[in-house]
């Protein structure tokens, strides 16, 4: 997953001396059977948050802000229209990717600060005055793409024509694409400043809150990611003790994840409407750089497919289990009479790495800078963000991966993920701050696709026949989950902020929303137990970028095709495949899928992706 939240991604801990006692506490916690699990190293950053080249670095960008707006507002009109104008609006664009590659590494650093440790008062008081520091700086920058979208198209057009104002051209026609939404430059100051107590400030409570929370399981007290990890268990109580666990804490908190929700889809409603977006998840869409009868398509491909993957798999699952019914508790139990295997780290490094190595060793190469340079943060400890990310910073450092590795296979799967976005993100970067970042549904691709090349290699590798349909079926879920529950997601989340329109929900509301999204996503075999209903409130995707979730699905479903383009012709598609990630943000996905001979907008993209998941069902009951 790439990092939440989006507008200051990333986060974790400091070389001052409460992350070194972090990282002593959490060296001596981790379990001795994973082998030793790295911390990453910030000072390819800053060295700590008192470094003087934090104060310099801030100070400068704050400066270069100012003297930016001093130089070029109310100015680019003229520019445009003078003489030698690509050249001068080149110049601006540079200097204006120049501040956004300093402002990035200082929020990037305080981001990754905060990731690993939100419970540390220093830390969070220095993650917030940095957020605060850098909205009121780059309050400076705003008018500068507002200006250009003021600019004559053919005024800008015959600029472009210099190959120095050329080069930025999708980044330029993606800023186009903003200009229907724009509004007055004073409303947009106001829009931008009020979000740092708007809804980065609900972000940041929900972060600190979720992070905070206790669960009492068996007679010990967990935190959130102990706890979901405790719903793999191969003991039946020990899940249901669990989940048990998740919704009395979970209901005891919940009049705040319901205002926290409340408040957001009601300030994204107010942005939406001043905009004049259409539809409550059209913003996502624009910053998608994808067309919504695409996600529709998408979105009813998959419904329509729940009885053909999840109704179907859940029914096996449940037979597997000698019952007509699985509870929730149980959805992604591991098969019975089949060993749970702990994987070391050094064996998770070892299989990723072949995995990566046998498709390009270009990109394993990539990948084992990860490792030897220290940008992966690995180990579970007190106040660490749950879940796992890859932060891509800014191009002039490089990216930083987040996990909480317990050493099940599905950790090793969740590496293989991180590191997919890891190897893009460096491919990426020579695009620079403006053109390196991919759209969400794009930035899935890479990701999903080092999942499935460790998965494929693991599998090959495997000739036990109860091993190979324990990794079949473990699959098969991760499958179920990336594309049928995120597109369940993403119902739930179009119910909400719809229904939000005519006035708060209440909490029971909400609850009565996703058990129905829920049912008719996992189907009959799946009994939602009481206490189910408020499973909605841990989410964070929810609460930091709301509709990212069907980007999971469209990524799994592209990666899906994609690998069959793969399988019948690999001749030189690793080379493709490269190019694609090196591609950044500078191609629409249409121009990235024809190499392939793959195009999104058409219904049979979907049906080929889901395909595969299907077939993989088929192979499972084969084996019953």
């Amino acid at each position: 997953m790439l990092p939440v939240p989006l507008k200051a991604p990333g986060r974790r801990g400091s070389a001052k001396p409460a992350a070194k006692s972090a990282a002593k506490s959490a060296a001596k916690s981790a379990p001795k059977a994973l082998g030793a699990l790295p911390e990453w190293n910030l000072a390819d950053l800053y060295p700590a948050m008192d470094a003087p080249t934090v104060r310099q670095d801030l100070e400068r960008g704050e400066s270069e802000c100012i003297a930016f707006e001093q130089a070029y507002k109310g100015k680019l009109a003229g520019l445009a229209a003078g003489p030698g104008a690509g050249a001068a609006l080149a110049e601006a664009v540079r200097r204006y990717e120049a501040i956004e590659d300093v402002l990035g590494r200082l929020i990037s650093y305080a981001g990754l600060l905060y990731s690993g440790n939100t419970t540390d008062p220093a830390i969070g008081k220095f993650y917030g005055d940095m957020q605060e520091r850098i909205t009121a700086a780059s309050l400076h920058l705003l008018f500068f793409t507002l200006e250009l979208n003021r600019v004559d198209d053919a005024a800008l057009e015959n600029a472009m024509a210099d190959p120095a104002l050329g080069h930025y051209r999708p980044w330029i026609e993606d800023v186009r694409k903003e200009k229907p939404y724009q509004l007055e430059d004073r409303v947009e100051q106001l829009f931008h400043e009020k979000s740092v107590t708007g809804y980065s400030a609900f972000n940041r409570l929900f972060d600190e809150t979720m992070v905070g929370l206790r669960f009492k399981v068996g007679g010990k007290t967990l935190a959130l990611e102990q706890t979901l990890n405790l719903m793999q268990d191969p003991k039946s109580q020990k899940r249901r003790a669990a989940a048990e666990a998740l919704a009395k804490t979970f209901k005891e908190n919940l009049r705040l994840f319901t205002l926290v929700t409340n408040t957001l889809a009601k300030d994204k409603e107010i942005s939406d409407r001043w905009r004049g977006f259409p539809d409550v998840a059209a913003s996502r869409h624009l910053a998608n750089r994808v067309e919504p009868e695409v996600v529709d398509a998408l979105v009813a491909a998959v419904r329509d497919a729940y009885p053909r993957l999840s109704h179907r798999y859940y029914a096996m699952k449940a037979r597997w289990f000698g019952k007509k019914k699985l509870a929730h508790w149980d959805r992604n139990a591991p098969l019975p009479q089949v060993p749970m295997r702990t994987i070391r780290w050094p064996d998770a490094q070892a299989m990723v790495l072949t995995a990566y190595g046998a498709f390009s060793p270009r990109m394993a190469s990539i990948a084992e800078r990860f490792f030897r340079d220290r940008w992966i943060d690995a180990p579970p400890r007190p106040g660490k963000s749950p879940g796992a990310f890859s932060h891509p910073t800014v191009p002039s450092a490089h990216p930083y991966v987040l996990l909480n590795y317990q050493g099940k296979p599905r950790d090793v799967m969740t590496l293989a993920h991180e590191l997919g976005h890891g190897v893009h993100q460096v491919l990426a970067a020579p695009n620079g701050p403006l053109m390196a970042p991919t759209p969400l549904t794009l930035a899935e691709t890479a990701s999903v696709f080092g999942e499935m090349l460790t998965f494929k290699k693991l599998l090959a590798e495997t000739k036990d026949k109860k091993q190979r349909k324990a990794m079949l079926a473990g699959k098969a879920e991760d499958m179920i989950n990336t594309v049928v529950r995120q597109i369940a997601f993403y119902t739930f989340e179009r119910r909400i902020h719809t229904e939000r329109r005519n006035g708060e929900l209440t909490s029971e509301r909400i609850g009565e929303i996703w058990l129905d999204v829920q049912r008719e996503s996992l189907g009959p075999a799946i009994e939602l137990k009481p206490g189910y209903e408020t499973f909605w409130s841990y989410i964070p995707h929810f609460i930091h970028s709301p509709f990212y979730v069907y980007a999971y699905a469209f990524g799994d479903c592209l990666v899906n095709s994609l690998y069959a383009v793969y399988e019948r012709a690999n001749d030189g598609f690793a080379e493709r495949y490269l190019d694609m990630l090196a591609a950044g943000g500078t191609k629409h996905h249409s121009e990235l899928l024809a190499p392939f001979g793959l195009d999104a907008r058409e219904p049979s993209f979907w049906q080929g992706g889901l395909g595969v998941i299907e077939r993989m069902i088929g192979e499972l009951e084969g084996l019953e």
